[in-house]
């Protein structure tokens, strides 16, 4: 593996259409589990100029009115009326109710050991967790900082900063790395949105980038730019028009940047629009957990949990744990206390990180905020998986 290498990593401000889409399907798993926690639903999206597409099939007692969510999702992030009018937007729906018994019909909560080993998946997937000792929740450099800076650029716009960016922005961030450790910021780029009758030339908007947005949030990061760092404005020119006005979006079009940036694997599985029951979901966030609590106990500065799965088993098929040279003990051991103090069946994941009922929880349900600020790390605020609860153990 290299020692010294520059890694980039991209991020999408909750504008742009692939987040949409995500942000959309996802919130239609929030109204479905919030009216009934044992729904099966699974959508999907796609958006285009003064058009969204939903797809969906469901097993639920919820009665959800599916236009209207995605009508409230687009209507929430800004977009100016004659860029993307959410009461006259056409809203095209394809949808499948299937039979009453293909929903959930118990907590897992209340289920015995016995119960939890017959309770398989539904599908066949392998999907990875991953974590290192870059940043303090324990993720990629790269990556974190390309979706700090997407939600600086959100904040900047919504507070009146930066008043003429679009929703729709797209991040870039560079980081050179020394025996495998983060050194310095070798970029920044952001394809900036615009709107209004008469937006800023490129000079105007690098200054308030500047001061507005990688000013603060590099405030007190040890990896700072510096005046080598390249900073990259519409590096193609000003884009007229942004948003669905201009390029179409879709559900798992974003995974790479929901995830760990491209800097690890994931199992290239879409994660929004997906009830608890999809493994490819709860079984990606699962592998976080063990791989964060590796990390986090100090066995590793970097690890990978592999875990695969296969229709009519509720344990995984095969687990593996590769720490890339960075293991204080043999990868074996790992493995073996891993497999000692994680649980892995799709039941015990669901109950573990109570995920049929987090969407009640809150106002503003949960998996929605997850499809626009990131399914991993640290995300808008505590996730289950981001515990660091068993390192003890695993010490």
């Amino acid at each position: 593996m290299p020692k010294h290498f520059l890694f980039t990593s991209e991020s999408a401000t909750e504008g742009h259409p692939d987040r949409l889409c995500d942000t959309i399907s996802d919130a239609l798993v929030d109204q479905f589990l919030r009216q009934d926690p044992y729904s099966r639903i699974i959508a999907e999206c796609a958006i285009s100029k003064g058009m969204v597409f939903v797809a969906a099939r469901f097993a639920s007692k919820a009665t959800v009115d599916i236009p209207q969510v995605a009508r409230s999702v687009i209507a929430g992030v800004g977009y100016r009326s004659q860029d993307f009018d959410t009461e006259d937007c056409t809203v095209v729906t394809s949808l499948i109710t299937m039979p009453d018994e293909q929903r959930i019909q118990v907590d897992e909560a209340e289920l015995t050991d016995a119960e939890i080993d017959r309770y398989t998946v539904h599908n066949q997937v392998t999907v990875f967790g991953f974590a290192c000792n870059h940043t303090p929740e324990l993720m990629p450099l790269p990556v974190t900082l390309a979706a700090r800076v997407a939600k600086a650029l959100t904040l900047a716009r919504s507070e009146g900063r930066m008043p003429y960016l679009s929703p729709d922005c797209t991040t870039q961030v560079g980081v050179a790395f020394k025996n495998r450790r983060p050194v310095r910021i070798h970029s920044v780029t952001v394809i900036a949105g615009l709107e209004g009758p008469q937006p800023p030339d490129t000079a105007d908007i690098r200054s308030d980038l500047q001061h507005e947005v990688i000013q603060r949030i590099f405030a007190d990061d040890p990896v700072q730019p510096d005046e080598d760092t390249e900073i990259f404005i519409n590096p193609r020119g000003i884009f007229p028009k942004s948003g669905p006005m201009s390029h179409s979006g879709m559900t798992g079009r974003k995974t790479a940047a929901e995830t760990y940036g491209c800097y690890a694997r994931h199992s290239a599985s879409a994660l929004s629009g997906k009830d608890p029951s999809r493994i490819d979901r709860v079984g990606t966030y699962a592998a976080r957990y063990a791989a964060k609590n590796i990390v986090a106990a100090g066995l590793a500065d970097e690890c990978e949990v592999q875990l695969s799965y296969t229709l009519g088993h509720s344990l995984p098929v095969s687990i593996q744990v590769q720490t890339f040279g960075t293991g204080k003990i043999d990868e074996d051991l790992i493995q073996q206390r891993l497999e000692a103090n994680f649980d892995f069946r799709l039941g015990s994941i669901i109950h573990e990180f109570n995920l049929r009922h987090l969407p009640a929880a809150g106002k503003s349900g949960f998996y929605r905020k997850l499809a626009a600020h990131g399914q991993l790390g640290k995300s808008f605020g505590e996730l289950p998986w981001e515990k660091t609860d068993r390192a003890d153990l695993l010490r």
